[in-house]
């Protein structure tokens, strides 16, 4: 009878294979990976020295009058500082005004004729023959007031330069991958030994069967149910949940997979604390696939302490939840509208008083004093956002914001007519309304007067970008990683965060609609003070969700 290795040695000797296998692939496409990602490194790295160059103060001066002793002594101490090979200025006649490495060159033309574009304008990356050799180069144009093409920059690096550091970083991942291949062979024996281990001892033909045992219990429960090892890969997952996240694939075709490729979930879902963290969780609401539903986690733990993965069952969100998120945003809603219905009353009870006066060219005047602004307001808004829901929370937060005597601004090239398809338009609301309450607030905490708020919103290119721009107290730097926390404040005495009576809910909650949707908020300095809250939201564009007008 033919002998049978071992589990534990045949996965052992499998693992070895496909690691040399693997290795050995890596090793013939690693100096053309290295090269090519060298080249542009370097090639990127030159284009931004030329561009600095061109720009220089006094320099297009200088190559104006062809002041060569004086563009030498303005470039001399910037080479000094570059690693470049070379630092090149030539005049709009492609004659040489200064050579860090060939100072005879002065007044011979420049080599290489690859100076079409630049004096067009472009600046350019390439590789060319030069008066000290083939080098990688990047060329500027150098422009005089009136934005005409002056002169050019050239910064390169020889080839012979740049071989050297291939050649030096293929000698050191070799190293590395004698290590690593090392490494790989004790990491595949204590990998099966383990492995032999969690299995209980047990037999393939036992193992199937529990397996096919697990399969008929799962299907025949009501909720949805997945499971995930350490490394959150999909390692189980029943009919229910297929059916209430309206995944296509059978089971079969989904297991194996991270997580993250078959299911749109919460970043915050699964993280690396929960993973090594034993403990169980209970009615937890998070978003799978674009779906709200309350979660309960176990971990398996084949050693006390030690999860190796997670079990998870869910099912739909309770409707009140729903309920009450809609019911806050009619609030908001409301509390607009109050506020408008209180401007216009006192602007209406003025324009009656001026009537009965019989002040009728005084009441004409205030009429077009007050309605000048709002309606330009109004006109503005409803041709940019198709959205209704948006153009009233605009005007809404434009008006509240004015009564609180902060001014918002909405720049020119504002436009939104279409959303990403993960983003909804109530979450678009709590997004907009929560950083713009975030802005009003930041402004009334310095002094007098208070400077105006900046609104950009655009979905142009690939994605939706919201930009709000404050110069009110700005946000401390050691609260800046902590911002978008559940209850984190940057108010010093009051005891509110920065979103009002919200007690830091208000960035937490836009924050978890920007990364449901796979955006990302940016926190950037003003000027001369203030905070700039940048959001990205990319579009899928087979999914895009367009807006039209009711």
């Amino acid at each position: 009878m033919k002998r049978r290795l071992p589990f534990q040695v045949k996965l052992f000797l499998s693992l070895v294979l496909f690691s040399c296998l693997l290795l050995a692939l890596l090793g013939t496409i690693l100096f053309h990976f290295i090269d090519r990602q060298l080249h542009h490194d370097l090639g990127q790295r030159a284009r931004v020295q030329a561009s600095e160059i061109a720009l220089m103060p006094g320099l297009a001066d200088k190559v104006a009058r062809r002041d060569i002793a004086g563009i030498a002594a303005l470039i001399q101490p910037l080479r000094d500082q570059s690693d470049a090979s070379y630092i090149v200025i030539g005049d709009v006649r492609e004659q040489h005004l200064y050579h860090s490495e060939s100072p005879e060159r002065l007044n011979l033309p420049l080599i290489g004729g690859d100076n079409a574009e630049v004096l067009q304008g472009k600046t350019i990356i390439s590789v060319r023959k030069g008066g000290i050799g083939v080098s990688l180069r990047s060329k500027a144009p150098i422009f005089d007031a009136q934005h005409q093409v002056i002169g050019i920059v050239s910064v390169g690096y020889l080839t012979s330069y740049i071989a050297n550091i291939n050649a030096s970083l293929l000698w050191q991942a070799s190293l590395y991958g004698v290590a690593l291949l090392l490494l790989l062979f004790i990491f595949s024996w204590v990998f099966s030994r383990n492995l032999k281990k969690q299995m209980f001892w047990l037999e393939p033909k036992d193992i199937a069967l529990l397996v096919l045992q697990q399969k008929a219990l799962l299907e025949a429960m009501y909720e949805g149910v997945f499971a995930v090892n350490a490394e959150k890969q999909l390692i189980l997952i029943n009919r229910a949940a297929r059916e209430l996240l309206d995944l296509q694939q059978s089971e079969k075709e989904l297991l194996g997979k991270p997580l993250d490729a078959v299911l749109q979930i919460h970043p915050a879902f699964l993280s690396q604390r929960d993973v090594h963290e034993p403990s169980r969780h209970h009615d937890q609401i998070t978003v799978l696939n674009q779906r709200q539903v309350i979660v309960n986690r176990v971990a398996i733990e084949l050693e006390p302490g030690e999860p190796s993965g997670w079990v998870c069952s869910f099912r739909d969100k309770n409707d009140i939840n729903t309920l009450s998120s809609q019911l806050s945003q009619v609030k908001r809603y409301a509390d607009n509208l109050r506020i408008m219905r209180h401007e216009q009353l006192n602007w209406t009870a003025t324009l009656v008083g001026l009537l009965q006066m019989q002040r009728y060219d005084d009441a004409m005047r205030y009429i077009h004093a007050q309605s000048a602004g709002a309606q330009q307001v109004l006109d503005f808004v409803s041709a940019r956002f198709t959205s209704p829901a948006l153009c009233g929370l605009l005007l809404g937060k434009y008006v509240s914001a004015r009564e609180k005597g902060v001014e918002l601004k909405f720049d020119p090239a504002c436009q939104l007519t279409r959303l990403p398809a993960a983003l909804s338009e109530t979450a678009l609301m709590s997004v907009v309304g929560n950083v713009l309450d975030n802005a009003v607030d930041a402004t009334l905490n310095v002094r007098p007067p208070a400077n105006p708020i900046e609104l950009y919103i655009s979905d142009r290119n690939h994605e939706l970008l919201i930009e709000v721009a404050d110069q009110g107290c700005g946000v401390d730097e050691a609260i800046k990683p902590h911002l978008f926390e559940q209850g984190v404040t940057s108010k010093p005495t009051s005891g509110d965060d920065m979103l009002g009576s919200e007690h830091g809910i208000g960035l937490y909650l836009a924050a978890g609609y920007v990364h449901q949707a796979g955006g990302s908020i940016e926190i950037s300095e003003n000027a001369p003070q203030g905070t700039i809250f940048s959001i990205f939201i990319p579009f899928q564009p087979e999914f895009s969700t367009g807006l039209s007008h009711e």
